[in-house]
């Protein structure tokens, strides 16, 4: 019965938010998810097959709708004449992952953004992938979509990757945010940063339009977090390591939703300042090592040289942890406030939860903007 009240209360929170939530209040109705027009997944691309099929038991029924075509608002600034350039200044881009493991989350985080974007045309994506092929699916799920495919070279990253305390976060596209400003063209001077296990619910242009100051990197901060449980003792031990928070006052951020000023990145070299601590750590696990300095993958890093260093956004962008504890995949609750993205940053993933009949209450939420299904349905 305690469970029966949790799941009850849970739910009621859910709907309570879609009442209050001013993000949520216009949210529209998903047409694609009613949409007759299904896509199969071409044949070789990228050797998709039983991550998805788990349900199904079925790669070859397994399919994606096609998502109607959005349009921008009267009042947006058109395109230029130049139509697909990646350098027109009136783009908002978007860079995001596209692994098989986590295709249909990344097209759900697609095909959330452009639904509340009030400027859709306007949004370009740079997708980041690892194995060649699935930008053809997202081709055939998005008629008209601006975006450009780029190949992330595992072995760029995978010599400087320690272990983890799991194993999704050892893959090497985890560590594509970190070579951003070195992989997209020199015109793209800001880009976000997108996780594939989220939703945006707002409008991408208010996130965009944030100012970052002098920073060149915005994100949500949660200060009140321990923020010492993120490194080993080993580090904090170490004078000489610690000190590299001498003088900042530092704080936890989720790095699956980001603004980066590309221009100050690039000109103050972070990508290989990230490298650095990499090389540390990855020395200090060695067997003759003196120890390791960080138990997570990608994060602590970003940490390392941005923590105390960043540019506060609105908590309503990162409403992360819904994927639950990473050892029990427990379900979590909203974080006080209003809304703008949720983020399934966890173990638990929505889909996956929805196929087995276990979901959480919140992972209905995602649900709307979820564009795969049997051919049959």
């Amino acid at each position: 019965m305690l469970w029966v009240a949790r799941l009850s209360g849970l739910c009621s929170l859910a709907m309570v938010m879609v009442v209050l939530s001013p993000s949520l209040q216009s949210f529209p109705p998903a047409e694609a998810i009613r949409s007759s027009h299904y896509l199969r997944i071409p044949a070789g691309g990228g050797g998709y097959n039983h991550h998805l099929a788990a349900a199904s038991g079925d790669a070859e029924s397994l399919v994606f709708r096609r998502a109607p075509r959005f349009h921008n608002a009267a009042e947006c600034e058109p395109p230029s004449a130049n139509g697909t350039s990646v350098c027109d200044p009136s783009l908002v881009h978007i860079a995001i992952t596209l692994d098989e493991e986590y295709l249909r989350g990344s097209i759900a985080a697609v095909h959330s953004v452009l639904t509340h974007a009030r400027c859709p045309e306007n949004v370009f994506f740079h997708l980041l992938l690892s194995e060649p092929g699935l930008e053809s699916v997202v081709r055939s799920a998005f008629p008209g979509l601006r975006f450009k495919a780029y190949y992330f070279d595992p072995d760029r990253v995978r010599a400087l990757i320690s272990t983890s305390v799991r194993q999704a976060l050892e893959q090497p596209l985890n560590y594509a945010r970190n070579y951003l400003g070195d992989i997209l063209e020199r015109c793209v001077n800001r880009v976000i940063y997108l996780d594939s296990d989220l939703v945006v619910v707002d409008d991408i242009g208010k996130l965009w339009r944030t100012r970052l100051g002098s920073r060149a990197v915005g994100a949500p901060e949660y200060c009140h977090a321990n923020f010492t449980k993120y490194f080993t003792d080993r580090f904090w031990s170490d004078h000489r390591l610690a000190a590299t928070f001498a003088g900042r006052r530092p704080c936890y951020f989720n790095t699956g939703v980001m603004v980066l000023d590309l221009v100050r990145w690039r000109r103050a070299g972070y990508t290989r300042r990230i490298e650095r601590w990499m090389e540390v750590q990855k020395s200090g696990a060695a067997p003759s090592g003196a120890g390791r300095i960080y138990e997570l993958g990608s994060l602590p890093p970003f940490l390392l040289v941005f923590a105390g260093h960043v540019a506060p956004i609105e908590h309503r962008w990162n409403q992360h942890g819904l994927g639950g504890d990473n050892a029990r995949g427990s379900c979590r609750d909203l974080h006080p406030g209003h809304v703008s993205l949720l983020h399934w940053s966890g173990s638990g993933k929505p889909w996956v939860r929805l196929d087995s009949k276990r979901p959480c209450p919140l992972d209905h939420l995602w649900a709307p903007y979820d564009l795969y299904g049997p051919a049959d349905a």
